[in-house]
């Protein structure tokens, strides 16, 4: 991890030694001519930024497990891609189909059964151009009329009824990761049986949980590729992961640690073709001021009554001025203070 400030702040300590002994000369001739050196007081906006290593992917990876008994007959190829009410594998040459959305199947449905679970198996059966019900909280015989016509045309058994790990759901498409099967194994319940990720290639950051401030949804990063082009990118989700310590700590456990996982998508992914599990840095705003006048970390001095000050250069004379500091970043730092203005020049000591 980089962290500009702490960089920032640490260059502006090393100016502080080096002049702690400076004061004002109410705007006398500076001894000795000259500072050796001026920079310009600006106007901009000035961002802090934190970066962190990221990894390009497709993504979280989840898993597909069996959820009943059986043989398992065939996989989706891994690299492929399969899109709603397409089947994903097969357990004893009945094929188990990939339908959207965000709650997992839990329970068998059929007639006379309600729930957010029977609205979303609705949806799904409408998109795909299955009619005759209405798309509710409610699993109707009209809902199982339609499960039977779509069980036809997936050359399943015509039962009305949605049996338990008979669908995989999914926000969206999916990429066939990996097997952790293969045909011809036994399929046991809870068993994995293949890993699956989005079908958009993006970034994944991993953040200290005291870091979780940098990620908000929707926040605009920048990404910078193996071959050092920058790219826009923006948070589209951050997931919170427990993984459960192993052996090693006080009774054979070490401690739970708790990490944020960030999905990073770029404005632009094409930039992404031709890297496949490659490393990337993700620069997110930790801090951001607008519209400040800001000079040369190493324009600060140290005054000798406390604080900061710069030494403005006027002509051939020279003053020292007290300023309030407020963000440091990118060597520059936020001043204000009386007599400060835009483009005025400040000495830069040795």
């Amino acid at each position: 991890m980089v962290v500009a400030s702490a960089v920032v702040v640490a260059a502006a300590a090393g100016v502080t030694a080096a002049v702690a002994d400076g004061g004002r000369d109410g705007g006398t001739p500076a001894r000795g001519g000259l500072p050796p050196a001026t920079a310009q007081v600006t106007r901009q906006t000035l961002t802090d930024t934190e970066s962190f290593d990221g990894e390009l992917g497709y993504g979280a990876t989840h898993t597909a497990a069996a959820r009943g008994g059986g043989t398992v007959t065939w996989l989706a190829d891994t690299g492929s891609q399969v899109a709603r009410g397409k089947p994903l594998y097969a357990v004893d040459d009945a094929k188990v189909v990939l339908l959207y959305g965000s709650l997992p199947a839990y329970r068998t449905l059929g007639p006379g059964m309600s729930g957010a679970d029977v609205r979303q198996l609705e949806r799904n059966l409408d998109a795909l151009g299955y009619s005759g019900f209405t798309v509710d909280d409610e699993y109707t015989s009209a809902t199982a009329d339609a499960v039977r016509d779509w069980q036809e045309d997936l050359d399943l058994p015509e039962t009305g009824r949605v049996e338990l790990g008979r669908v995989v759901y999914a926000p969206g498409p999916v990429r066939v990761e990996s097997h952790e099967a293969d045909a011809g194994d036994p399929a046991q319940p809870g068993q994995a049986v293949l890993t699956w990720t989005g079908t958009t290639r993006v970034v994944t950051v991993s953040l200290e949980v005291d870091d979780e401030r940098l990620a908000k949804k929707g926040a605009k990063v920048t990404v910078t590729l193996p071959n050092g082009k920058e790219v826009a990118g923006t948070v589209a989700t951050t997931e919170t992961v427990i993984e459960t310590g192993g052996g090693g700590g006080a009774g054979g456990q070490n401690e739970p640690t708790t990490t944020i996982e960030v999905t990073v998508t770029v404005a632009d992914p094409k930039a992404l073709t031709g890297f496949d599990q490659a490393s990337a840095k993700v620069a997110f705003t930790a801090a951001e001021r607008r519209d400040v006048l800001t000079v040369p970390v190493a324009a600060l001095l140290a005054l000798a009554e406390g604080g900061y000050g710069v030494q403005l250069v006027e002509g051939s004379t020279t003053r020292t001025v007290a300023v309030t500091t407020g963000l440091f970043a990118a060597g520059r730092v936020e001043v204000s203070g009386a007599g400060l203005t835009e483009g005025a020049t400040v000495g830069m000591p040795t």
